[in-house]
């Protein structure tokens, strides 16, 4: 069913704000939910705020949190989320990775004790707009054995890097071999998801995408995939001191709805003017060169989440379903 994007991103607020959260802080995460349902990755959408209302109302998310400093040293910061939704802290936390950029040439901001945030890539934004380069990393339930493993040990493990050029490069990816909001979403629609996405504890492929969502996910090229993804853990929660992902609760488990999850992110700013030289035409000459060669550059049909545009977005009958049902819970009209 196709909803403006402007019913949408003012319905997820009126939710949010029915939830408990602030104005300002509900319309920041609004605003990182509907992003992704325009971008055509309905997985980290609005499929997935009934799941953020639901640990709002048992208690898994603090909907009165503040981001809180714990150390400040330098260039470096560390905040605490108190474990409040994750998509306004990440945003509130590139946008001080920025400001201390502009001071420093690089930054580091940590967080610890926050919450799932959906698409990393909403994120390097604020760097975007500001010709700097982001690089972000977050954790979340542990989903992904070791190779040879039985059991799991990381998260998807996603990383995000913002690349300033012309027109701008973006990396948005996990290290598991598909992210869990697309076995979310076959769940959600009662499908199967090809094999390879998912095993259970001896290895063997899982292509029920409802056992899959309970089961573990296959690395990204199997070692090199967990290599990369042990570098997001210990660049997340590994130097934020934060919840390792093995003992984070899982937001599609109904039984940890009133855990918080701890989760922890890492933004990494870096502003190439403090080089000392032009690494503009570099990057912008970089571009061109995919785009030449009959490739695209990637994220290069991306739209800026703070310019969304007046078109609509398509949601699935089950998501409007849910939605409809939250909005009766909290006293609002249908969003459809």
């Amino acid at each position: 069913m196709a909803i403006s994007i402007a019913r949408a991103l003012a319905h997820a607020t009126s939710l949010l704000i029915k939830a408990g959260v602030n104005e300002v802080n509900s319309e920041k995460t609004a605003r990182a939910i509907v992003t992704s349902d325009v971008w055509g990755n309905p997985s980290h959408g609005l499929m997935r705020l009934p799941f953020y209302l639901q640990r709002l109302s048992q208690g898994g998310v603090n909907p009165k949190a503040e981001l809180k400093v714990i150390s400040e040293f330098g260039s470096t910061i560390s905040l605490d989320g108190q474990d409040g939704l994750g998509h306004w802290q990440l945003l509130d936390g590139a946008q001080i990775g920025v400001t201390k950029a502009k001071q420093s040439g690089i930054s580091l901001v940590s967080i610890a004790n926050s919450s799932h945030c959906g698409a990393l890539g909403v994120y390097l934004y604020p760097a975007l707009d500001a010709e700097m380069i982001s690089m972000i990393f977050t954790n979340g339930p542990a989903v992904m054995p070791a190779v040879g493993g039985n059991s799991p040990i990381l998260s998807t493990s996603p990383i995000a890097s913002g690349i300033p050029s012309n027109p701008p490069m973006i990396i948005d990816l996990s290290t598991s071999a598909v992210a869990r909001g697309k076995i979310a979403s076959a769940a959600k629609a009662g499908g199967s998801i090809p094999a390879g996405w998912a095993v259970n504890e001896k290895g063997e492929a899982i292509t029920d995408a409802k056992q899959a969502l309970m089961g573990m996910l296959a690395p990204l090229g199997g070692a090199k995939g967990f290599a990369l993804g042990l570098m997001v853990e210990s660049l997340s929660a590994g130097l934020s001191g934060g919840s390792l992902s093995r003992a984070i609760p899982d937001m599609f488990n109904p039984e940890d709805d009133k855990k918080a999850q701890g989760i922890s992110h890492t933004v990494i700013t870096i502003n190439p003017a403090s080089i000392g030289k032009d690494s503009k035409e570099g990057l912008d000459e970089l571009a061109a060169s995919i785009t030449a060669s009959g490739g695209r550059v990637p994220g290069s049909k991306r739209v800026s989440p703070n310019n969304l545009g007046s078109g609509e977005i398509t949601l699935a009958d089950a998501v409007i379903s849910d939605l409809n049902s939250w909005s009766q819970k909290l006293g609002l009209e249908n969003i459809s």
